[in-house]
Formats: structure tokens, sequence, C-alpha cells
């Protein structure tokens, strides 16, 4: 059979689009080889001639999943005035919905766990593409100065993560819905006139004893 032009990095892109929902759904050690190629609807033989390794298909569809969050992000927030964006991100990162549907998720959540426990060149891409959604999440406050930018964006992170896997990690809704709106409450109202409030910027500086 004879192949289009370019079929072959369509078939490539196919695979990593549905790995990246496969790992976020059962995790880095929770899913085979041939369970992520029949999810491209594509036989387990044909994996090679597109990656390495399985580590090089892991990191490339875990690099994809964060570049579409962030990419995500920023249209959602194109819209929005940039006093009001940060209340507005941390709405959208903790809805229901967010919680509910792993596949389709924030990766951070869903994979962040496997990856600290994987190679040192699987942290260090995790590590270049978390810095780019915390450079996201700065921008939010444009008035604050870069370092305490990415201080307030760091910790906001962290506490966001951090809500949405414990959200998910509980077997019990009332208690899962709990965690939800502790995480909105923790971070609520933490900009004014576009920057940070000044309790959650010295809940950063003194080490985040605070606050999130």
């Amino acid at each position: 059979m004879r192949y289009v032009k370019g079929h072959g990095q369509q078939t490539r892109s196919r695979i990593v689009e549905e790995a990246s929902r496969g790992l976020r759904q059962a995790g880095v050690d929770g899913i085979s080889v041939a369970d992520l190629m029949k999810r491209a609807g594509l036989t387990h033989g044909g994996f090679y001639s597109h990656f390495e390794s399985r580590e090089a298909l892991v990191i490339e569809a875990f690099a994809s999943a964060m570049d579409r969050t962030v990419s995500q992000w920023r249209n959602f927030m194109r819209e929005i005035p940039v006093e009001q964006r940060f209340d507005a991100f941390v709405e959208m990162y903790l809805r229901h919905s967010h919680r509910d549907d792993r596949e389709r998720g924030c990766v951070l959540p869903a994979l962040g766990p496997d990856i600290a426990r994987s190679t040192q060149k699987a942290r260090r891409a995790f590590a270049g593409k978390l810095d780019e959604m915390i450079e996201v999440v700065a921008g939010f406050f444009p008035q604050a100065p870069p370092m305490r930018a990415r201080q307030i964006a760091t910790s906001a992170l962290a506490t966001l993560m951090g809500s949405i896997a414990l959200a998910r990690a509980v077997g019990d809704k009332d208690l899962s819905d709990e965690i939800l709106g502790a995480g909105r409450q923790a971070l609520r109202g933490r900009t004014r006139a576009g920057g940070a409030s000044d309790d959650f910027s010295s809940a950063v500086s003194s080490g985040g004893d605070q606050g999130a």
C-alpha cells in the first residue's frame, strides 16, 4: 500500500495524542505499549518504526499534553480582563468536570507523581514544560515584580495540582467536592488591581506558611 506524503507524521501524531490521553487516565505504569497502540488503531509491531523506546513516547506524550494545556490556558484568558484572570483561572482549573475527566485534564495532577519516579531525562523534560506553565500563570500578575510573580504562580500551581489530585483520590464525593472548594477558597481573591494581594504575596515570600 502506498501512503500519501506526511502519512508517517500523521500516524506518529495520532499515537502521541492517544498516548497522552491513555497515560493521563491509567498512569505511566498502568498502560502497555500494546494498549497505547491499540488506542491509536495500530498494531504493537509498528511501534518501533515511530519511537526508539517506550520512554521516548511517554516523554513526547506528556510534553504534547502540557503544550496543549498551556495553549488552552492562553486562549481561555485572552478575552478576560487582566485583573480577573487569576480568579477565572482558579475557577476553570478546579471545576468538577476537570476532576472527573482525567484523559483530557491537566497533566500535572495526572502524571506528576509518575514522572517523579521516572528517569532523569523524563524529569528534565517535565521540568522544562512546567517552567513554561509557571511563566503563563506568572503573566496573570503583570504589576508584581517578575520574581514575586513566579513565586505566586508556582505556589498556586502546587495548590491547584494538589487539590485536583486529592479530589480524585478520595472515594467520597462530598469530601472530593469539599477539597475542590477548599482549593478555591485558598486562592480566591488573590489579585487586586491586576497584582497579587498583600497577604498572599507575604505568604509566598515567607515560604508559604500562610494562604496556599
